[in-house]
């Protein structure tokens, strides 16, 4: 498969998803696009919107390719549903099982997985000398798909996965583990099986827990301590109360912004053929929160 994208001199990309009001994304991929001195306009397509009451993602995905799109990234909740839709995925996207980013490249639709490469890129540069020989994972839908993945990339020994439906934990630990062969996956019900020596060293939170919208924490404060690094996917607000909490009791933290931004990098290369300068895309990622 040939996924490689020519140099663009223009960018015409979207969001599709529910509830998107708030994302980032669009302002940094025009920021990025106009500092190279690209035309760039990237358009949030919510689902939501009473102007797209009925539609389908198919007919959304029909009508971007037709409107000329580059491509499309693809949130919640449609980021499976939307494979069905497409003629070929990346290996990451394939072996993830879900795809965040669609480029449309000569009458095709190629399907990416952003997420697990961006979060990846954001664990190396924030977290990367941490010690992961032990690494729990909480949340298993699709954003803790793709960084359970990322994880065990990254060179995580063994991982431990739970989840509030116990089923999701054990069918996403059975992925991972076929998929990652090297790395001890498990399904735990909850952290109070890992104890004592069974303790990680690492936690990561892939659930909407600590959203504005979804106040609380995916782990009792108990469960938190200065032995282990935090990381979180949530990144409005961008200090959740769990790293707020981890921070007070002396834990090294990494905030949702690592993911975010490296998601957003990698996509940005696949609609332009360009390489975005992370800096300047975490600068602009910041500047929200002045």
């Amino acid at each position: 498969m040939n996924t490689a994208i020519q140099t663009k001199d223009t960018l015409l990309a979207g969001l599709i998803g529910r509830g998107i009001g708030q994302s980032r994304t669009p302002a940094m991929h025009m920021a990025e696009a106009k500092a190279q001195g690209m035309v760039g306009l990237y358009n949030k397509l919510d689902m939501d919107d009473p102007l797209r009451e009925g539609m389908t993602l198919e007919q959304m995905l029909v009508g971007a390719e037709k409107a000329g799109y580059d491509g499309l990234n693809i949130t919640y909740p449609y980021k499976q549903e939307v494979i069905a839709l497409l003629d070929e995925l990346s290996e990451g996207a394939r072996s993830v099982g879900a795809v965040n980013t669609v480029v449309f490249k000569d009458g095709r639709r190629i399907g990416h997985n952003t997420d697990m490469t961006g979060f990846a890129a954001g664990y190396r540069a924030g977290l990367g000398d941490a010690p992961n020989d032990h690494v729990l994972l909480v949340g298993a839908g699709g954003a803790g798909v793709a960084v359970a993945h990322a994880l065990c990339d990254c060179g995580a020994k063994r991982l431990s996965i739970t989840d509030v439906d116990p089923a999701r934990a054990q069918a996403l630990a059975a992925q991972v583990a076929k998929n990652r062969p090297a790395t001890q996956v498990v399904a735990v019900a909850s952290t109070d099986e890992l104890t004592g020596a069974n303790r990680p060293q690492g936690m990561v939170n892939a659930t909407p827990m600590g959203m504005a919208k979804l106040p609380g924490m995916s782990v009792p404060e108990s469960f938190l301590g200065a032995d282990m690094w935090v990381a979180d996917i949530v990144y409005f607000p961008l200090e959740t109360e769990l790293l707020a909490k981890a921070r007070a009791v002396g834990a090294r933290v990494m905030p949702g912004s690592g993911m975010t931004v490296g998601q957003a990098i990698d996509a940005f290369k696949l609609f332009t053929g360009r390489t975005a300068d992370g800096a300047r895309m975490k600068a602009r990622f910041e500047e929200f929160d002045k």
